[in-house]
């Protein structure tokens, strides 16, 4: 099982995750914020900041328990805008 070895703040809603397999990957959690009761403190970045590890690297939680298991965010990729260039 993935478990999160260690993570770093970078910016106001990017995390930088380390995870047990030695893989790392960064996380910007802005889609992840909207307008509901659990989300929408995170756009406070003094909250966002409050971020913490599960016992044993099970995920992420904020105070209101908001929170991420690590197979989530290590599978998660970010949608990804491709240009296309049309041929002539």
């Amino acid at each position: 099982m993935i478990s999160i070895t260690n993570y770093s703040l970078r910016g106001d809603r990017r995390i930088l995750f380390k995870f047990s397999d030695g893989t790392e990957k960064t996380i910007d959690f802005e889609p992840f914020i909207g307008d509901d009761d659990l989300s929408k403190p995170l756009l406070d970045p003094a909250y966002f900041k409050k971020v913490a590890l599960y016992e044993n690297g099970r995920g992420i939680y904020w105070p209101n328990d908001y929170d991420f298991c690590p197979d989530f965010l290590h599978q998660h990729e970010a949608d990804k805008k491709v240009l296309v260039k049309e041929k002539n």
